[in-house]
């Protein structure tokens, strides 16, 4: 077989790109979903897209209760003096 590639060209010291989830990642974190999670997001950026939303909900969730245990608290310390 006769190739057109000029002899600068050398290919033994190249690497062969690893497909799949052995693949390195290049400093960016991989995380596997479930099949039956995978399906209901068309791409990665609805993912995150989703998942910023859980983290807001959650976080203000934390707020509003650390909010309302503060108040009732004052509340309670009110009754007692």
């Amino acid at each position: 077989m006769e190739d057109d590639l000029r002899s600068e060209y050398d290919l033994k010291n190249l690497r062969v790109r690893k497909f799949g989830p052995e693949r390195k990642s290049f400093g960016k974190t991989t995380i596997r979903l479930e099949p039956d999670v995978a399906e209901v997001f068309p791409n990665a950026d609805a993912v995150n897209e989703a998942l910023r939303f859980l983290i807001r909900v959650v976080h203000d969730n934390q707020v509003s209760a650390l909010a309302k245990q503060a108040h009732s608290s004052s509340e309670g310390a009110d009754k007692t003096s």
